[in-house]
């Protein structure tokens, strides 16, 4: 599999280093042309008002859309859930609109109240993930297609919606590689999906 990282800023780097420890192919992509190359997308943390910017700046909106709409899966993190929610604070954004949940940004406070904690979640496994939460945005609420997988003080904080994945942390800055390897089992859910329709993706369920 080849998986392309969104690498106009943040933290593209970490998440390419972590891909390729997993033996997948990584690349950057920061033109739509890009898009065509690969097999999947990670959308990482930043700053979303830049990133809402540059992605309109560079043509990248609804290339993207297109993208996650073929079913290949994407991955967003931190900044990435915010800009690809399809609400902000109660209000629809016009943008990708590719997981049906409403956020809030910057919810836990200012950089200096960023903070780490271990969360639980059945989809990683028995242990403890030791997560980085910073500038965090909060998942206000997940249509009834989302899956929650992971919570922390009760708010979700990793969710899943078809063969698409959000993570209200930064799971590129540990050590620990579950939440890409569930990443990764999307290219699983994927194939099979393909083999069951005779080599043509489904659109994303829309969910009211």
């Amino acid at each position: 599999m080849k998986v392309g990282v969104l690498a106009l800023q943040g933290a593209f780097r970490e998440h390419i280093r972590m891909l390729r420890e997993l033996g997948a192919e990584a690349v950057e992509i920061r033109l739509p042309a890009g898009l065509d190359e690969v097999d999947g997308l990670i959308i990482p943390g930043g700053e979303s008002t830049t990133m809402r910017k540059l992605m309109a700046d560079f043509g990248l909106v609804e290339p993207l859309r297109e993208f996650a709409a073929s079913g290949k899966p994407v991955f967003g993190t931190c900044a990435g859930l915010i800009v690809m929610a399809e609400r902000l604070g109660g209000r629809r954004q016009e943008l990708l609109n590719l997981i049906d949940i409403d956020v809030e940004r910057n919810a836990y406070g200012r950089q200096v109240d960023s903070r780490e904690a271990d969360i639980s979640s059945d989809a990683l496994g028995p242990e403890p993930f030791h997560a980085v939460f910073i500038r965090a945005p909060r998942i206000l609420s997940t249509g009834p297609g989302v899956e929650p997988l992971a919570r922390y003080r009760g708010q979700v904080v990793l969710a899943r919606q078809n063969n698409i994945l959000v993570a209200a942390f930064h799971p590129e800055l540990t050590g620990d590689a579950r939440v890409h390897k569930l990443f990764l089992q999307l290219f699983d859910r994927k194939a099979r999906s393909l083999n069951r329709t005779g080599g043509h993706s489904t659109p994303r369920e829309k969910t009211a």
